[in-house]
Protein backbone atom coordinates (compact mmCIF):
# COMPACT_ATOMS: atom_id res chain seq x y z
CA UNK A 1 0.00 0.00 0.00
CA UNK A 2 1.11 3.57 -0.69
CA UNK A 3 0.77 5.57 2.51
CA UNK A 4 0.29 8.69 0.40
CA UNK A 5 -2.87 7.35 -1.23
CA UNK A 6 -5.09 5.43 1.22
CA UNK A 7 -8.72 4.85 0.30
CA UNK A 8 -9.78 5.38 3.90
CA UNK A 9 -8.07 6.99 6.89
CA UNK A 10 -9.31 6.12 10.37
CA UNK A 11 -8.36 8.47 13.18
CA UNK A 12 -8.05 6.53 16.43
CA UNK A 13 -6.87 2.94 16.83
CA UNK A 14 -9.09 1.91 19.70
CA UNK A 15 -11.52 -0.99 19.42
CA UNK A 16 -13.83 0.93 17.06
CA UNK A 17 -11.06 1.95 14.71
CA UNK A 18 -9.35 -1.45 14.75
CA UNK A 19 -12.58 -3.33 14.05
CA UNK A 20 -13.57 -1.03 11.19
CA UNK A 21 -10.07 -1.29 9.72
CA UNK A 22 -10.11 -5.07 9.99
CA UNK A 23 -13.33 -5.47 8.01
CA UNK A 24 -12.39 -2.83 5.43
CA UNK A 25 -8.93 -4.38 4.91
CA UNK A 26 -10.57 -7.80 4.67
CA UNK A 27 -12.70 -6.43 1.80
CA UNK A 28 -9.62 -5.19 -0.02
CA UNK A 29 -9.69 -1.51 0.92
CA UNK A 30 -6.49 0.49 1.41
CA UNK A 31 -6.92 1.58 5.02
CA UNK A 32 -4.58 3.55 7.23
CA UNK A 33 -5.06 3.94 11.00
CA UNK A 34 -3.63 7.04 12.67
CA UNK A 35 -3.24 6.92 16.47
CA UNK A 36 -1.91 9.65 18.78
CA UNK A 37 -0.66 7.26 21.47
CA UNK A 38 2.37 5.03 21.15
CA UNK A 39 0.31 1.84 21.00
CA UNK A 40 -2.98 0.80 19.36
CA UNK A 41 -5.88 -0.48 21.45
CA UNK A 42 -7.09 2.64 23.17
CA UNK A 43 -7.90 1.98 26.83
CA UNK A 44 -7.75 -1.80 26.41
CA UNK A 45 -4.49 -2.93 28.01
CA UNK A 46 -3.62 -6.17 29.82
CA UNK A 47 -0.65 -6.28 32.19
CA UNK A 48 1.01 -9.34 33.72
CA UNK A 49 3.09 -8.58 36.80
CA UNK A 50 4.30 -10.58 39.82
CA UNK A 51 1.95 -13.48 39.08
CA UNK A 52 -1.13 -11.29 38.52
CA UNK A 53 -2.80 -10.56 35.19
CA UNK A 54 -5.00 -7.49 35.22
CA UNK A 55 -6.70 -4.99 32.94
CA UNK A 56 -5.67 -1.33 32.89
CA UNK A 57 -8.95 -0.36 31.29
CA UNK A 58 -12.24 -2.19 30.79
CA UNK A 59 -12.19 -5.42 32.79
CA UNK A 60 -14.97 -7.16 30.88
CA UNK A 61 -17.34 -6.80 27.97
CA UNK A 62 -20.85 -8.14 27.40
CA UNK A 63 -21.81 -10.50 24.58
CA UNK A 64 -24.76 -8.39 23.48
CA UNK A 65 -24.52 -8.02 19.70
CA UNK A 66 -24.36 -10.28 16.68
CA UNK A 67 -21.44 -8.18 15.41
CA UNK A 68 -19.31 -9.04 18.44
CA UNK A 69 -20.09 -12.74 18.06
CA UNK A 70 -19.20 -12.49 14.37
CA UNK A 71 -15.91 -10.70 15.09
CA UNK A 72 -14.75 -13.41 17.49
CA UNK A 73 -15.75 -16.05 14.94
CA UNK A 74 -13.89 -14.28 12.15
CA UNK A 75 -10.78 -13.85 14.31
CA UNK A 76 -11.00 -17.46 15.54
CA UNK A 77 -11.06 -16.26 19.15
CA UNK A 78 -13.02 -17.79 22.04
CA UNK A 79 -14.96 -15.88 24.67
CA UNK A 80 -13.84 -16.54 28.22
CA UNK A 81 -16.95 -16.37 30.41
CA UNK A 82 -17.36 -16.76 34.19
CA UNK A 83 -18.75 -19.90 35.77
CA UNK A 84 -22.24 -19.81 37.28
CA UNK A 85 -20.88 -19.57 40.83
CA UNK A 86 -19.36 -16.15 40.14
CA UNK A 87 -22.23 -14.53 38.23
CA UNK A 88 -24.00 -13.09 41.26
CA UNK A 89 -24.03 -9.31 41.66
CA UNK A 90 -23.67 -7.94 45.17
CA UNK A 91 -25.17 -4.68 46.41
CA UNK A 92 -23.99 -2.95 49.59
CA UNK A 93 -26.70 -1.96 52.06
CA UNK A 94 -26.42 -1.00 55.71
CA UNK A 95 -23.05 -2.55 56.36
CA UNK A 96 -23.20 -5.78 54.38
CA UNK A 97 -23.41 -7.28 50.91
CA UNK A 98 -26.70 -8.61 49.51
CA UNK A 99 -27.08 -10.54 46.28
CA UNK A 100 -29.15 -8.78 43.66
CA UNK A 101 -32.25 -10.93 43.10
CA UNK A 102 -31.99 -13.35 40.19
CA UNK A 103 -35.52 -14.74 40.38
CA UNK A 104 -39.01 -14.26 41.82
CA UNK A 105 -38.36 -15.96 45.17
CA UNK A 106 -35.18 -14.04 45.90
CA UNK A 107 -36.91 -10.82 44.84
CA UNK A 108 -39.65 -11.42 47.41
CA UNK A 109 -37.28 -11.97 50.33
CA UNK A 110 -34.42 -9.58 49.49
CA UNK A 111 -33.87 -6.76 52.01
CA UNK A 112 -32.74 -4.47 49.20
CA UNK A 113 -36.22 -3.24 48.29
CA UNK A 114 -39.06 -1.92 50.40
CA UNK A 115 -42.14 -4.09 50.84
CA UNK A 116 -44.41 -1.46 49.25
CA UNK A 117 -42.22 -1.41 46.14
CA UNK A 118 -42.25 -5.20 45.91
CA UNK A 119 -46.05 -5.01 45.92
CA UNK A 120 -45.89 -2.11 43.49
CA UNK A 121 -44.12 -4.35 40.95
CA UNK A 122 -47.25 -6.52 40.76
CA UNK A 123 -49.09 -3.56 39.27
CA UNK A 124 -46.31 -2.57 36.86
CA UNK A 125 -47.87 -4.35 33.82
CA UNK A 126 -51.03 -2.29 34.30
CA UNK A 127 -49.33 1.06 34.82
CA UNK A 128 -49.94 3.57 32.05
CA UNK A 129 -46.99 4.23 29.79
CA UNK A 130 -45.93 7.80 29.13
CA UNK A 131 -44.34 9.30 26.04
CA UNK A 132 -41.49 11.34 27.46
CA UNK A 133 -38.61 11.39 25.00
CA UNK A 134 -36.11 12.97 27.36
CA UNK A 135 -37.12 11.25 30.57
CA UNK A 136 -34.24 10.42 32.88
CA UNK A 137 -33.42 6.90 33.99
CA UNK A 138 -34.31 7.85 37.56
CA UNK A 139 -37.76 9.23 36.71
CA UNK A 140 -38.67 6.19 34.62
CA UNK A 141 -37.65 3.71 37.34
CA UNK A 142 -39.35 5.64 40.16
CA UNK A 143 -42.50 5.93 38.08
CA UNK A 144 -42.73 2.24 37.23
CA UNK A 145 -40.98 0.45 40.14
CA UNK A 146 -40.46 2.80 43.07
CA UNK A 147 -37.63 4.57 44.88
CA UNK A 148 -36.04 1.55 46.52
CA UNK A 149 -35.55 -0.15 43.15
CA UNK A 150 -33.89 3.03 41.91
CA UNK A 151 -31.66 3.33 44.98
CA UNK A 152 -30.58 -0.30 45.37
CA UNK A 153 -30.72 -1.73 41.84
CA UNK A 154 -30.58 0.91 39.13
CA UNK A 155 -28.41 3.54 40.83
CA UNK A 156 -25.54 1.09 41.54
CA UNK A 157 -26.00 -0.44 38.08
CA UNK A 158 -25.59 3.02 36.54
CA UNK A 159 -22.50 3.57 38.71
CA UNK A 160 -21.05 0.31 37.42
CA UNK A 161 -21.76 1.00 33.75
CA UNK A 162 -21.59 4.77 33.32
CA UNK A 163 -20.09 5.98 36.62
CA UNK A 164 -22.99 8.36 36.14
CA UNK A 165 -26.08 9.91 37.67
CA UNK A 166 -29.45 8.28 36.87
CA UNK A 167 -31.10 11.66 37.45
CA UNK A 168 -29.11 13.07 34.52
CA UNK A 169 -28.88 10.17 32.05
CA UNK A 170 -31.61 10.08 29.41
CA UNK A 171 -33.06 6.59 29.34
CA UNK A 172 -33.69 6.25 25.58
CA UNK A 173 -30.02 6.98 24.88
CA UNK A 174 -28.30 5.48 27.94
CA UNK A 175 -30.48 2.37 28.34
CA UNK A 176 -32.36 1.95 25.05
CA UNK A 177 -33.44 -1.62 25.81
CA UNK A 178 -35.08 -0.54 29.07
CA UNK A 179 -36.76 2.34 27.27
CA UNK A 180 -38.11 -0.05 24.62
CA UNK A 181 -39.70 -2.34 27.22
CA UNK A 182 -42.19 0.38 28.10
CA UNK A 183 -42.53 2.22 24.80
CA UNK A 184 -42.73 -0.84 22.56
CA UNK A 185 -44.43 -3.37 24.83
CA UNK A 186 -46.22 -1.18 27.39
CA UNK A 187 -44.34 -2.25 30.52
CA UNK A 188 -41.17 -3.86 31.82
CA UNK A 189 -42.94 -7.08 32.75
CA UNK A 190 -44.92 -7.34 29.50
CA UNK A 191 -41.82 -6.57 27.47
CA UNK A 192 -39.76 -9.18 29.27
CA UNK A 193 -42.41 -11.82 28.64
CA UNK A 194 -42.96 -10.89 24.99
CA UNK A 195 -39.23 -10.82 24.30
CA UNK A 196 -38.71 -14.45 25.40
CA UNK A 197 -38.73 -15.78 21.83
CA UNK A 198 -36.36 -13.03 20.73
CA UNK A 199 -34.04 -13.76 23.65
CA UNK A 200 -34.09 -17.49 22.85
CA UNK A 201 -33.21 -16.74 19.23
CA UNK A 202 -30.39 -14.43 20.34
CA UNK A 203 -28.96 -17.09 22.62
CA UNK A 204 -29.07 -19.59 19.78
CA UNK A 205 -27.03 -17.10 17.75
CA UNK A 206 -24.50 -16.73 20.57
CA UNK A 207 -25.82 -13.44 22.02
CA UNK A 208 -25.88 -14.66 25.61
CA UNK A 209 -25.62 -11.27 27.43
CA UNK A 210 -22.87 -12.88 29.51
CA UNK A 211 -19.83 -10.90 30.53
CA UNK A 212 -16.65 -12.00 28.79
CA UNK A 213 -12.93 -11.63 28.51
CA UNK A 214 -10.33 -13.35 26.35
CA UNK A 215 -7.97 -16.01 27.65
CA UNK A 216 -4.91 -14.16 28.89
CA UNK A 217 -6.70 -10.80 28.90
CA UNK A 218 -8.62 -8.47 26.62
CA UNK A 219 -5.47 -7.16 24.96
CA UNK A 220 -5.26 -10.45 23.10
CA UNK A 221 -8.29 -9.26 21.12
CA UNK A 222 -6.37 -6.10 20.22
CA UNK A 223 -3.22 -8.04 19.30
CA UNK A 224 -5.23 -10.33 17.02
CA UNK A 225 -6.83 -7.38 15.25
CA UNK A 226 -3.44 -5.71 14.77
CA UNK A 227 -1.99 -8.90 13.34
CA UNK A 228 -4.87 -9.29 10.89
CA UNK A 229 -4.76 -5.64 9.83
CA UNK A 230 -0.97 -5.48 9.59
CA UNK A 231 1.21 -3.24 11.76
CA UNK A 232 2.42 -1.41 8.66
CA UNK A 233 -1.08 0.04 8.24
CA UNK A 234 -1.08 1.65 11.69
CA UNK A 235 0.78 4.88 12.46
CA UNK A 236 1.23 5.52 16.19
CA UNK A 237 2.57 8.58 18.01
CA UNK A 238 0.79 10.93 15.58
CA UNK A 239 0.52 14.36 17.18
CA UNK A 240 -1.46 17.50 16.27
CA UNK A 241 -3.70 15.63 13.86
CA UNK A 242 -5.78 18.02 11.76
CA UNK A 243 -8.20 17.35 8.92
CA UNK A 244 -9.27 19.77 6.17
CA UNK A 245 -11.69 19.25 3.26
CA UNK A 246 -9.98 19.12 -0.15
CA UNK A 247 -12.61 19.23 -2.89
CA UNK A 248 -14.49 15.93 -2.33
CA UNK A 249 -11.61 14.42 -0.36
CA UNK A 250 -9.81 15.18 2.89
CA UNK A 251 -6.27 16.23 3.69
CA UNK A 252 -4.98 14.82 6.97
CA UNK A 253 -1.97 16.56 8.53
CA UNK A 254 0.00 15.37 11.56
CA UNK A 255 3.46 15.10 13.10
CA UNK A 256 5.38 11.91 13.87
CA UNK A 257 8.71 12.17 15.70
CA UNK A 258 8.87 15.86 14.80
CA UNK A 259 8.29 15.21 11.09
CA UNK A 260 5.26 16.81 9.45
CA UNK A 261 3.20 14.60 7.17
CA UNK A 262 0.17 15.12 4.94
CA UNK A 263 -2.04 12.45 3.41
CA UNK A 264 -5.05 12.78 1.12
CA UNK A 265 -7.90 10.28 1.38
CA UNK A 266 -11.25 9.69 -0.28
CA UNK A 267 -12.93 8.87 3.05
CA UNK A 268 -12.18 9.69 6.65
CA UNK A 269 -13.54 8.06 9.81
CA UNK A 270 -13.03 9.76 13.17
CA UNK A 271 -13.32 7.67 16.32
CA UNK A 272 -11.92 10.28 18.72
CA UNK A 273 -13.82 11.35 21.83
CA UNK A 274 -16.42 14.11 21.80
CA UNK A 275 -14.08 16.67 23.34
CA UNK A 276 -11.16 16.09 20.96
CA UNK A 277 -13.13 16.19 17.72
CA UNK A 278 -13.12 20.01 17.64
CA UNK A 279 -9.34 20.25 17.28
CA UNK A 280 -9.37 17.41 14.73
CA UNK A 281 -11.89 19.21 12.47
CA UNK A 282 -11.03 22.95 12.73
CA UNK A 283 -13.05 23.75 9.60
CA UNK A 284 -16.33 23.08 11.42
CA UNK A 285 -17.68 26.38 12.86
CA UNK A 286 -17.34 26.68 16.64
CA UNK A 287 -21.07 27.27 17.13
CA UNK A 288 -21.76 23.95 15.38
CA UNK A 289 -18.98 21.96 17.01
CA UNK A 290 -20.03 23.25 20.44
CA UNK A 291 -23.17 21.11 20.18
CA UNK A 292 -20.93 18.04 20.10
CA UNK A 293 -18.31 19.09 22.65
CA UNK A 294 -21.03 19.83 25.23
CA UNK A 295 -20.77 16.14 26.17
CA UNK A 296 -19.63 15.31 29.72
CA UNK A 297 -17.18 12.52 30.57
CA UNK A 298 -16.95 10.79 33.93
CA UNK A 299 -13.52 10.89 35.56
CA UNK A 300 -12.75 7.47 37.00
CA UNK A 301 -9.96 6.01 39.11
CA UNK A 302 -9.29 2.26 38.96
CA UNK A 303 -7.15 0.66 41.65
CA UNK A 304 -5.94 -2.89 41.00
CA UNK A 305 -5.19 -4.74 44.24
CA UNK A 306 -3.63 -8.20 44.38
CA UNK A 307 -3.22 -10.62 47.29
CA UNK A 308 -1.07 -13.75 47.07
CA UNK A 309 -2.97 -15.26 49.98
CA UNK A 310 -6.58 -14.11 50.26
CA UNK A 311 -8.02 -14.14 53.78
CA UNK A 312 -11.13 -12.05 53.18
CA UNK A 313 -14.69 -13.16 52.50
CA UNK A 314 -15.15 -15.76 49.73
CA UNK A 315 -15.31 -14.07 46.33
CA UNK A 316 -18.30 -15.94 44.98
CA UNK A 317 -19.66 -13.18 42.77
CA UNK A 318 -18.95 -10.97 39.79
CA UNK A 319 -18.34 -8.11 42.17
CA UNK A 320 -20.08 -5.62 44.42
CA UNK A 321 -21.63 -2.23 43.70
CA UNK A 322 -22.25 0.57 46.17
CA UNK A 323 -25.45 2.64 45.90
CA UNK A 324 -25.04 6.43 46.19
CA UNK A 325 -27.32 6.42 49.20
CA UNK A 326 -24.71 4.46 51.19
CA UNK A 327 -22.32 7.46 51.04
CA UNK A 328 -19.13 5.51 50.36
CA UNK A 329 -15.98 6.76 48.63
CA UNK A 330 -15.92 4.00 46.02
CA UNK A 331 -18.30 2.97 43.25
CA UNK A 332 -17.70 -0.75 43.48
CA UNK A 333 -15.31 -3.68 43.56
CA UNK A 334 -14.88 -6.21 40.77
CA UNK A 335 -13.44 -9.70 41.44
CA UNK A 336 -11.48 -10.63 38.26
CA UNK A 337 -9.78 -13.64 39.87
CA UNK A 338 -13.20 -15.12 40.64
CA UNK A 339 -14.31 -14.63 37.05
CA UNK A 340 -11.41 -15.74 34.89
CA UNK A 341 -8.51 -18.18 35.04
CA UNK A 342 -4.93 -17.33 35.93
CA UNK A 343 -5.59 -13.78 37.11
CA UNK A 344 -3.98 -14.34 40.54
CA UNK A 345 -1.69 -16.94 42.16
CA UNK A 346 -3.41 -20.06 43.51
CA UNK A 347 -5.12 -19.16 46.78
CA UNK A 348 -4.81 -15.45 46.04
CA UNK A 349 -7.20 -12.79 44.79
CA UNK A 350 -7.27 -9.92 42.34
CA UNK A 351 -9.65 -7.00 42.93
CA UNK A 352 -10.41 -3.95 40.79
CA UNK A 353 -11.76 -1.05 42.83
CA UNK A 354 -13.44 1.86 41.03
CA UNK A 355 -13.97 5.36 42.39
CA UNK A 356 -14.87 8.84 41.21
CA UNK A 357 -17.45 9.21 38.49
CA UNK A 358 -19.91 12.03 37.84
CA UNK A 359 -21.04 12.25 41.46
CA UNK A 360 -17.55 12.18 43.00
CA UNK A 361 -15.13 14.02 40.67
CA UNK A 362 -13.15 15.05 43.77
CA UNK A 363 -11.79 11.50 44.10
CA UNK A 364 -9.97 11.85 40.77
CA UNK A 365 -8.01 14.82 42.14
CA UNK A 366 -6.80 13.07 45.28
CA UNK A 367 -3.20 11.96 45.62
CA UNK A 368 -2.17 8.34 45.15
CA UNK A 369 -1.68 7.97 48.89
CA UNK A 370 -5.14 9.36 49.64
CA UNK A 371 -6.68 6.99 47.10
CA UNK A 372 -4.78 4.03 48.56
CA UNK A 373 -6.12 4.89 52.01
CA UNK A 374 -9.69 4.98 50.69
CA UNK A 375 -9.28 1.66 48.89
CA UNK A 376 -7.53 -0.17 51.74
CA UNK A 377 -10.17 0.97 54.24
CA UNK A 378 -12.93 -0.11 51.87
CA UNK A 379 -11.40 -3.57 51.42
CA UNK A 380 -10.91 -3.91 55.17
CA UNK A 381 -14.49 -2.95 56.07
CA UNK A 382 -16.34 -4.49 53.11
CA UNK A 383 -14.23 -7.52 52.22
CA UNK A 384 -13.00 -8.31 55.78
CA UNK A 385 -9.36 -8.32 54.72
CA UNK A 386 -6.90 -6.24 56.70
CA UNK A 387 -3.76 -7.73 55.13
CA UNK A 388 -1.35 -5.57 53.21
CA UNK A 389 -1.80 -6.26 49.47
CA UNK A 390 1.07 -7.62 47.40
CA UNK A 391 0.17 -5.55 44.34
CA UNK A 392 -1.32 -2.07 44.04
CA UNK A 393 -1.61 -0.17 40.77
CA UNK A 394 -3.57 3.05 40.21
CA UNK A 395 -4.98 4.09 36.83
CA UNK A 396 -6.73 7.40 36.17
CA UNK A 397 -9.09 8.04 33.27
CA UNK A 398 -9.96 11.70 32.76
CA UNK A 399 -12.39 10.92 29.93
CA UNK A 400 -13.47 7.46 31.03
CA UNK A 401 -17.12 7.27 30.07
CA UNK A 402 -19.32 9.66 28.02
CA UNK A 403 -22.61 10.60 29.64
CA UNK A 404 -25.72 10.32 27.48
CA UNK A 405 -27.50 13.24 29.12
CA UNK A 406 -29.81 16.02 27.90
CA UNK A 407 -27.25 17.19 25.30
CA UNK A 408 -27.33 13.85 23.49
CA UNK A 409 -30.20 14.48 21.07
CA UNK A 410 -28.69 17.72 19.78
CA UNK A 411 -25.25 16.08 19.55
CA UNK A 412 -26.59 13.21 17.42
CA UNK A 413 -28.51 15.62 15.17
CA UNK A 414 -25.39 17.76 14.71
CA UNK A 415 -23.29 14.73 13.79
CA UNK A 416 -25.85 13.79 11.13
CA UNK A 417 -25.84 17.34 9.73
CA UNK A 418 -22.04 17.44 9.51
CA UNK A 419 -21.98 14.07 7.75
CA UNK A 420 -24.61 15.31 5.27
CA UNK A 421 -22.50 18.38 4.52
CA UNK A 422 -19.35 16.26 4.14
CA UNK A 423 -20.38 12.83 2.74
CA UNK A 424 -16.81 11.53 2.83
CA UNK A 425 -16.64 12.05 6.61
CA UNK A 426 -17.95 9.72 9.34
CA UNK A 427 -17.98 10.76 13.01
CA UNK A 428 -17.96 7.62 15.11
CA UNK A 429 -16.67 6.57 18.54
CA UNK A 430 -18.40 6.31 21.90
CA UNK A 431 -19.98 9.76 21.75
CA UNK A 432 -22.80 7.93 19.97
CA UNK A 433 -24.22 4.39 19.65
CA UNK A 434 -23.28 3.14 23.13
CA UNK A 435 -20.24 2.83 25.36
CA UNK A 436 -19.63 -0.92 25.76
CA UNK A 437 -17.17 -3.09 23.86
CA UNK A 438 -20.04 -4.79 22.07
CA UNK A 439 -21.42 -1.38 21.06
CA UNK A 440 -18.03 -0.35 19.68
CA UNK A 441 -17.72 -3.49 17.57
CA UNK A 442 -21.30 -3.16 16.34
CA UNK A 443 -20.80 0.45 15.28
CA UNK A 444 -17.52 -0.35 13.52
CA UNK A 445 -18.94 -3.31 11.61
CA UNK A 446 -21.97 -1.29 10.51
CA UNK A 447 -19.76 1.57 9.30
CA UNK A 448 -17.56 -0.84 7.35
CA UNK A 449 -20.62 -2.50 5.78
CA UNK A 450 -22.09 0.91 4.94
CA UNK A 451 -18.94 2.04 3.14
CA UNK A 452 -18.62 -1.22 1.24
CA UNK A 453 -22.23 -1.04 0.05
CA UNK A 454 -21.77 2.56 -1.15
CA UNK A 455 -18.53 1.77 -2.94
CA UNK A 456 -19.99 -1.30 -4.62
CA UNK A 457 -23.22 0.39 -5.75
Amino acid sequence: MEFSKPDIIIIGAGLTGLTAAYYLRKAGKKVLLIEQHNRPGGVIRTITEDGFTFEAGPNTGVISSAELVQLFHDLKLQFEVPGKASRARWIWKKGRWHALPAGLLSAIFTPLFKFKDKIRVLGEPFRRKRHRLNESVAKLVKRRLGKSFLRYAVDPFISGIYAGDPEKLIVRFALPRLYALEHKYGSFVKGTIKRRKIIAAEKAAGITKSVFSVEGGLENLVRTLIREIGEEYIITGAMDVRVEPLQKKFACRFNVNGESRELVTERLISTVDGLSVASLLPFIPQEVMGKITAIRYAKVVQVVVGFRNWKGIPLQAFGGLIPSKEKKDILGILFPSALFKNRAPEGGALLSVFAGGIKRPDIYLKTDEEIKTIVFESIKSMMKCADKPDLVRIFRYEKAIPQYESTTELRLFTIQEIEKAYPALILAGNMRDGIGMSDRVKQAKQIADQLLVVDNS
